[in-house]
């Protein structure tokens, strides 16, 4: 990819064979990947730094980007994973008071496409009728059926292993919390340590790891090739205390490798947590494989029903695949999706495992499902 800050013009292909010419504010390059919209009204940055994006455009509903510009501290990873960002109205001229930088100069450090002089709502009215689809963009070629080669001669996100590029290399230590005196803010203080947890990294947000800490639990992150006999005998001798499964990018069903790992702490009785994409392994390795959606769940906006309490939690969502119904042969649906009915949280049945669909870390988002990794910590010190 090369670096312009510029706009250059810039041509958007879809596989329904629609073609749309725009402005690009990121980096120049000739990219492929799926388009999905999310309406979080806030949370662009920590949005395209989150992995479970890889692979990914994000359509943002919001009209107006790169407002706030961008800074250090509030990225998910240590890198942009999403392909690009498709915007109606990218603002170049930032202001906030904890800006480092500007979007734009992010997409490029990143090297990452930014797409401006879109109508999103043209192209999220497309998605939610017409679902989740492949999409070539570029700044180098304008040509419709050059373009569509490109597409047509491209791997589809379910067929790439994105968790391969995501996860950790290697195991690491995670102190930091959502207390953090340096920076002058603070949501309470870290409690001290009451257990110990392996976090199994698909692609994990830092802000999970953040929250999990500051529930009392000290982290340990591991690479996505771990190995349960090594979980196993830790658990055993008390090393650890349980297992936490990340979130992650793409077709959960393609982790063959991961879910073989994950059958076996099932069979030894460890006690797992698990959010979206581990939500969505703890159901395939149970022997009830997920459904892709149409268009997925996106955004910092969605009522989600607690089926303990009856009460209603407004939820962080980013996923495109769910579990099916008939799990409920085997456990306990604890939190239901209400803008479709599908499954948002289980507990499953004679097992220490519980897992949610949405993210209670937000970042971005409500922060009202934050007790769930109280509920953890609970778990593991039964």
């Amino acid at each position: 990819m090369s670096m312009n800050s510029e706009l250059k013009k810039a041509y958007i292909y879809l596989e329904n064979g629609t073609l749309l010419e725009a402005n690009s504010f990121g980096a120049s390059a000739t990219v492929v990947g799926e388009i999905v919209f999310n309406t979080s009204m806030s949370g662009y940055q920590e949005i395209m730094s989150d992995p479970s994006y890889a692979g990914q455009f994000v359509t943002f509903t919001t009209p107006e980007i790169g407002n706030v510009g961008v800074n250090e501290q509030d990225m998910e990873s240590g890198s942009a994973h999403a392909k690009g960002m498709i915007v109606r109205k990218y603002q170049k001229r930032y202001s906030n008071f904890r800006a480092e930088g500007s979007l734009s100069d992010f997409l490029l450090k990143h090297n990452v496409m930014g797409i401006c002089d879109v109508d999103t709502r043209y192209l999220t009215k497309m998605i939610r009728s017409e679902g989740a689809m492949m999409m070539v963009a570029s700044t180098v070629i304008s040509d419709k059926e050059e373009l569509k080669k490109v597409l047509e001669s491209s791997p589809r996100i379910e067929d790439v292993n994105y968790i391969e590029q995501v996860s950790t290399k290697k195991a690491y230590k995670h102190t930091s919390s959502t207390y953090n005196e340096k920076e002058g803010f603070s949501y309470e203080d870290a409690p001290k340590s009451q257990a110990k947890i392996a976090v199994i990294d698909f692609g994990v947000k830092r802000n999970i790891l953040n929250e999990i800490v500051s529930a009392g639990i000290s982290v340990d992150v591991l690479p996505n090739d771990f190995k349960a006999e090594d979980l196993i005998a830790q658990y055993e001798d008390k090393t650890i205390d349980g297992v936490f499964l990340s979130n992650g990018p793409g077709d959960p069903l393609v982790l063959k490798k991961e879910q073989e790992q994950i059958k076996k702490l099932i069979a030894a009785k460890v006690p797992m947590f698990g959010i979206c994409l581990g939500h969505q392994l703890l159901s395939i390795s149970h022997g009830y494989d997920t459904f892709k959606l149409k268009f997925g769940h996106h955004g910092g906006n969605h009522p989600v029903k607690n089926e303990k309490t009856g009460l209603v939690e407004i939820t962080a969502q980013n996923h495109n695949y769910n579990v099916p119904d008939n799990i409920t042969e085997i456990a306990t649906v604890t939190h239901t999706n209400l803008f479709d009915e599908t499954i948002e949280g289980l507990s499953y049945n004679n097992a220490p495992i519980f897992s949610v669909q949405h993210h209670p870390e937000s970042s971005p988002g409500p922060k009202e499902s934050r007790y769930i990794f109280s509920e953890f910590l609970s778990l593991i010190k039964r």
